[in-house]
């Protein structure tokens, strides 16, 4: 074995895999074992001291036996949730009732909070007020309105708008909010375009002389309608989400993290208002529609202190946060050295600092592909983990660690049994060859060998040796061909 970027020359691979260990600095790298029962029987069974030429270099002999080795690729890994909802404020308001608690276990659909808002709930009148009016023709066609030109700056107006709320709707932080909210826009844009190209097609037949007024204006306003009841759509929804429930069952924790955007709440004032000026001012409670998408995006972090009946809350605001903890996972970072090893159903124990004494059983779900800069300098890649029971070192049931918590991962990729092996220390890495020192005939004799499964104390021979035959085990980086050794 060569050591990596080591020039040539006789060196144990132990002395080797220190320096690679130095090299990585922070790091995870390979932890190669077996059991210490299996390493007390081998070093029991294998060695027995001896002198060379030399008393002061003394080496150690031991024989070629068969025993287990397990190759292990240490990481460390975080806990993560089967999944996580942090549900928040759909409006600016207080908070009526609250049912819930830290830490409560709650079902599907069960109602964990309601918030007050006469602010989402006037949105919602005006939006329909909006609609009605347009849906019963009750907006009144300007004299002298040149229709042409109308229908441009309606169209423009329609754009703008659409174009402010994706803007808005990309930066919630929530992606199946997300993207329920950008459905909605598109639905709605779609409608409009539909619609104002059968208002383009009226305007052109007016001015050819071939429809009337009234009809160019009908389809207009059926055009302006459809923003209308895209805002009645997304009012009702912001009213509906007032009564905040558990998407799923889990354990509530009052309050969570910050949106990390704006929330859509503020997008009246950034929505143009040339339709209410148009159009008898259905745009400008569209816009006001539109804006009680709010909640769906930012919003501040609250803690569980500030989370409690009559306490206020902005749009967007955290206000519960329900985990599902039925099924936990481990997330490792293992170094792009010992990535390609890493396959789906390797299994592997996790120790975590937190339950000390307790070995928790896993296995490997998914390897990830997307790269990630380590605090050593290299990569490392996401290998995630199915999270089984654990036991105590007393044989007692260990208890199930929590969401965050740190740990330590160790991958048994590669595991063979009852093979030829020698401990670590005997193999001596010469340029690109790996090599042991036998004895025969009493004197050293050197052995180029093929190694296999590598563990930490332990390793496998696939040729080069036979079982029973006596080798060096410490001290061979010092031992020279044809050296007298005795036992």
């Amino acid at each position: 074995m060569t050591g990596r970027g080591q020039p040539g020359g006789d060196r144990p691979l132990r002395a080797l895999r220190g320096d690679r260990h130095a090299f990585t600095m922070t790091r995870m790298s390979v932890r190669r074992y077996i059991p210490a029962v299996a390493v007390a029987v081998l070093l029991a069974a294998q060695l027995s001291a001896c002198s060379g030429d030399d008393d002061t270099d003394r080496v150690r002999l031991g024989k070629v036996l068969r025993s287990d080795v397990a190759e292990v690729v240490e990481a460390p890994a975080t806990v993560s949730a089967r999944a996580a909802a942090t549900l928040r404020a759909s409006a600016e308001g207080t908070i009526e009732r609250l049912y819930v608690g830290d830490g409560d276990r709650v079902q599907e659909g069960d109602v964990l909070a309601k918030i007050g808002s006469p602010t989402a709930r006037e949105q919602l009148a005006q939006a329909r007020e909006a609609d009605g009016s347009l849906a019963g023709g009750g907006v009144d066609m300007p004299a002298a309105l040149d229709m042409s030109g109308f229908q441009r700056k309606t169209d423009r107006s329609a754009r703008q708008g659409f174009s402010a709320a994706r803007k808005v709707a990309l930066k919630i932080p929530d992606l199946r909010q997300r993207a329920l909210v950008l459905a909605g826009i598109t639905r709605a844009e779609g409608e409009y375009r539909a619609a104002a190209a059968a208002a383009r097609d009226a305007v052109a037949r007016l001015n050819a002389g071939l429809g009337s007024v009234g009809n160019a204006f009908s389809s207009i306003t059926a055009a302006q309608r459809v923003q209308t009841r895209a805002a009645v759509r997304a009012a009702e929804r912001t009213v509906k989400a007032l009564t905040i429930k558990a998407p799923f069952d889990g354990v509530v924790s009052l309050g969570g993290p910050a949106g990390g955007g704006g929330g859509l709440g503020d997008l009246a004032s950034r929505l143009p208002q040339q339709l209410a000026g148009q159009g008898g001012g259905a745009g400008g409670s569209a816009a006001s529609g539109l804006a009680a998408l709010g909640g769906l995006g930012g919003g501040t972090a609250k803690d569980a202190s500030s989370i409690a009946t009559g306490a206020p809350v902005s749009s967007g605001d955290a206000v519960v946060t329900v985990t599902d903890v039925s099924r936990l996972s481990l997330a490792a970072d293992v170094d792009e050295t010992d990535v390609l090893q890493i396959r789906e159903g390797v299994e592997a124990d996790a120790e975590f600092d937190a339950v000390q004494g307790g070995t928790y059983t896993a296995e490997v779900t998914g390897v990830g592909v997307t790269p990630k800069e380590s605090t050593g300098g290299g990569v490392t890649y996401k290998v995630t983990l199915v999270l089984k029971e654990g036991t105590l070192s007393g044989g007692g049931r260990a208890p199930m660690p929590k969401p965050g918590m740190s740990a330590v991962v160790n991958l048994r990729v590669r595991e063979v049994t009852d093979v030829l092996s020698v401990p670590s220390a005997a193999i001596v890495s010469s340029g690109r060859d790996s090599v042991v020192w036998a004895v025969v005939g009493g004197r050293a004799q050197r052995r180029v060998v093929r190694l296999g499964a590598q563990g930490d104390t332990t390793v496998e021979v696939t040729r080069g040796l036979r079982e029973g035959e006596e080798v060096v085990v410490r001290g061979a980086d010092s031992v020279r061909q044809g050296q007298e050794l005795s036992t």
